[in-house]
């Protein structure tokens, strides 16, 4: 009986432990003992990056957004397909438009210079994704998290919302990961900065009625309507401020000059008009409001249990 009592003693330890590391507290302070330099050394590999690539912000954005609405805040978006692994890269939404691997490669190999095993991808890429934050957008980053060493191309190619999306498919899938309808819309916001390939928005400036014709006219320049043609020709989401993290992209959908269908659905007699609206003619609620969706998908699920790592080479796990 004593034996029967220590066996499941031991059982409920191990369950608790796999508990508390799968939804441990996130912290501010997480590395203050164990890598307190870290917010340094991101910040200034982010400022190298920026003026070396001005579109870097956007993309690790992206690549933070795509990889938190997988299975959780845990890079599994970073890892490399092999022969016996087939990662999440090369998704759908993520094969040839994913980008600034490079820039946590670099920032990940800064990190362990200065404290070897301890800092997570995870919280670089979201350090990253926000340090990128142009114009003056910032928002507090809980840490804590840990790299997956699973991913799902699946999850990727059905999680993730698409350039045609409607807004009912919008509003499900964020909720389904715990966003209500506002929250989605500011997210949405961060389509203020960044570009967009031809082939995500060529049936919007050709075919759709909801569309300011001279913003249609300026985007048919680079973007034929013959697909194969020009499929890989960037425009910018944001046509007035395409560099800097301001509520122009709200402005933008109030005159019908919204890139994707996916953001024009935003403002198009919907439910989220008003909203959008309101962030057109206000930029600090834009941005306030912007910065606590932020924390909020960087909290999503965060990787755990015996599925997680700390990486020493965010390509490959250990």
């Amino acid at each position: 009986m004593a034996s029967i009592s220590l066996y499941l003693a031991i059982v409920f330890s191990f369950v608790s432990l796999l508990f508390f590391s799968s939804h441990a507290q996130l912290s501010t302070n997480f590395y203050a003992t164990t890598c307190p330099n870290l917010p340094t050394i991101v910040r200034g590999a982010m400022t190298q990056a920026l003026n070396a690539d001005s579109r870097i912000a956007a993309s690790l954005l992206r690549l933070f957004f795509h990889d938190c609405f997988v299975n959780g805040c845990d890079t599994s978006i970073l890892l490399d397909d092999t022969s016996t692994f087939t990662g999440e890269k090369n998704a759908g939404l993520n094969g040839n438009s994913a980008r600034g691997f490079g820039v946590i490669d670099t920032i990940k190999s800064q990190v362990e210079a200065s404290c070897a095993g301890v800092v997570s991808c995870a919280d670089i890429l979201a350090l990253a994704a926000r340090d990128g934050g142009l114009g003056g957008q910032s928002w507090t980053v809980p840490l804590g998290r840990r790299d997956a060493r699973t991913a799902s191309q699946s999850a990727a190619n059905n999680q993730i919302p698409g350039p045609s999306s409607s807004l009912s498919t919008l509003v499900s899938m964020f909720s389904a990961k715990g966003f209500t309808d506002a929250e989605m819309t500011v997210l949405f916001g961060s389509h203020t900065i960044g570009q967009a390939g031809c082939t995500s928005f060529r049936n919007r400036i050709y075919n759709q009625a909801n569309i300011d014709p001279e913003f249609a006219t300026t985007r048919r320049a680079n973007c034929p309507s013959t697909s194969g043609s020009g499929d890989r020709n960037l425009a910018p989401l944001d046509i007035q401020t395409p560099t800097r993290f301001d509520n122009t992209y709200f402005q933008n959908l109030v005159a019908q000059r919204g890139l994707l269908n996916s953001d024009q659905v935003l403002f198009n007699n919907g439910s989220q008009d008003a909203l959008g609206r309101t962030y057109s003619q206000n930029n600090a609620r834009f941005l306030a409001d912007s910065a606590a969706a932020m924390v909020k998908m960087g909290n999503l699920s965060p990787a755990s249990g015996t599925q997680t790592e700390i990486i020493t080479n965010r390509r490959i796990t250990n």
